[in-house]
């Protein structure tokens, strides 16, 4: 079976057609396009389909925000995602949508060694909870639960929870995004946007003066974030440096987070398209001591894997795969 496969970030739009068989999946061809540069969905899988020439059986699109009755108002794009739309505009008959997360719950059974980096090894319960995490253009969160039978996905919007500051530090950060922003949740943290405000709210405190040009390389930059994360692993920027710390120690906080909330004693995978980029800082104990930092429960936390996926197709994959189910 042939599945046109999606996954729908606020940054890109990842389109492929994926062979779906008995002894796995084939990626027969993969298109990027920028997600703004469209005013919608459909524009896009229009123009995937008709670069391709070919009219899949049925379609699998995982989507960054809330799916609801097949529909999803897109929490870092102005879009109005609807399966009903999209198999009309396409001629598939059959289209599944679900959340970005809740593809890659389905698609981790898709996993190969390579494709994830240990943080902590643990001792995973085979029959535990799994959490999942991913800092992107915004902040992503599932959880799988399973047992008997095939494993059930239930996507979450824990990204949008109030952020909980940890130390003065991190409460003048909370201060500073709130005088922005209004409500700070985690996504105002852990994403793109969230590290360039660390950033300058490091550099409005004064402890540290930013260096004019790699102020002005953000600037002219199209993504401010690579340029500050670049630099902190480099270490060519004692600003960089300090706020990729606290970024990912905040990162490593809410992890630990999730991984008590629904007590993921299956073991927790870090993924979104920022943790490969930063893998080496993540690998630094920054992370990992921030997610053992918990108090009375700290040695629960000590025994839960802890794994970062580097393959950017999981997604694409666990939705292929439900849409073959469908």
């Amino acid at each position: 079976m042939r599945v046109l496969a999606g996954d729908i970030g606020g940054t890109h739009t990842r389109l492929a057609l994926v062979h779906v068989g008995a002894r796995g999946m084939d990626v027969l061809t993969e298109h990027h396009y920028p997600s703004r540069s469209a005013p919608a969905l459909r524009p896009l899988v229009q123009r995937f389909l008709a670069e391709i020439d070919t009219k899949p059986q049925r379609a699998g699109l995982a989507v960054a925000g809330p799916v609801v009755n097949g529909v999803c108002h897109t929490s870092n794009l102005p879009w109005v995602v609807s399966a009903e739309a999209i198999a009309e505009a396409s001629g598939i008959a059959r289209v599944v949508l679900l959340n970005d997360f809740a593809a890659l719950g389905y698609g981790l059974a898709r996993l190969q060694p390579v494709d994830t980096v240990t943080l902590q090894p643990g001792t995973a319960d085979p029959k535990g909870v799994v959490a999942l995490i991913g800092a992107g253009t915004g902040l992503g969160e599932a959880f799988v639960l399973r047992g008997r039978g095939r494993p059930r996905v239930l996507a979450s919007e824990g990204g949008h929870t109030d952020v909980a500051p940890h130390d003065e530090t991190e409460w003048g950060l909370f201060e500073y995004l709130r005088a922005r922003y209004g409500h700070v949740s985690w996504e105002r943290v852990l994403s793109g946007n969230g590290l360039v405000d660390v950033y300058h709210y490091l550099a409005d405190r004064g402890d540290l003066v930013p260096h004019p040009e790699i102020a002005q390389e953000m600037r002219a930059a199209k993504d401010a974030a690579a340029v500050v994360s670049r630099h902190g692993l480099e270490g060519t920027d004692p600003l960089a440096e300090r706020a990729l710390t606290l970024f990912t120690r905040a990162y490593g906080a809410q992890a630990g987070n999730l991984a008590l909330s629904v007590f993921a004693t299956g073991g927790v995978y870090v993924a979104g398209g920022i943790a490969p980029q930063i893998l080496a800082k993540l690998q630094d104990g920054t992370f990992m001591g921030a997610f053992l930092d918990k108090g009375r429960l700290s040695d629960v936390l000590a025994q839960v894997p802890v794994r970062v996926i580097v393959n950017p197709r999981v997604g694409l994959l666990g939705a292929a795969e439900e849409a073959a189910r469908a």
